[in-house]
């Protein structure tokens, strides 16, 4: 997929590990009408590559929620510290729960995002104000007021891309259920009987 491209496929929902990292009620990705260019996949790699720290706003102790899979999945498989923002949370996954992006304790390299459309420009802003690196919005949310707000002021900006599914396809850890398998091979193994 060339640079240029505005987003790529995505299988259909009950096929893959995306149902898991998508946002509730989020409508299909229309692919028509987008004006924002993606990262490209190196451009993706080198973001994950260089952060250190991300931030889950819209985190949630809700273990049927998305966010709670992919701050499950970057706690146990990846090397970042991970950071919970939810006002109505003390804690999330053991970890305390923070009401707002400039409560943190750190500026987080990477702030990814689980709220609702019309929340996103504000969000972009509130990591604009606490100096973050980049803006992720998952799967399902696509905002190119938000995109705008955080590029205008140097960030770097993901939309539309499950950060667990990202890391673990670059780290070897996608398998058809979303789980790390702990084999890179696109050899399937037999199993004896």
């Amino acid at each position: 997929m060339s640079t240029n491209d505005t987003c790529e496929f995505t299988p259909p929902a009950a096929a893959t590990d995306g149902v898991a990292c998508e946002l509730p009620g989020a409508a299909p990705a229309a692919h028509t009408g987008r004006n924002w260019a993606s990262p490209s996949q190196q451009e993706r790699f080198a973001l994950l590559r260089r952060s250190r720290s991300v931030a889950i706003v819209g985190a949630s102790n809700n273990p049927a929620r998305a966010s709670y899979f992919v701050a499950t999945y970057l706690l146990s498989s990846s090397p970042y510290d991970v950071y919970f923002v939810n006002p109505m949370a003390d804690e999330i996954l053991g970890q305390l729960a923070y009401a707002s992006l400039a409560d943190l304790p750190v500026v987080p390299d990477i702030v990814d995002v689980f709220r609702k459309h019309d929340d996103l420009p504000g969000v972009a802003q509130e990591a604009v104000d606490v100096g973050a690196k980049a803006l992720w919005l998952q799967l399902g949310s696509w905002n190119e007021d938000a995109a705008a707000i955080a590029e205008g002021a140097g960030l770097s900006v993901v939309m539309d891309r499950c950060i667990k599914i990202e890391h673990a396809r670059f780290h070897g850890g996608l398998h058809l259920a979303g789980f790390d398998t702990g084999v890179i091979s696109s050899k399937r193994q037999l199993l004896g009987r």
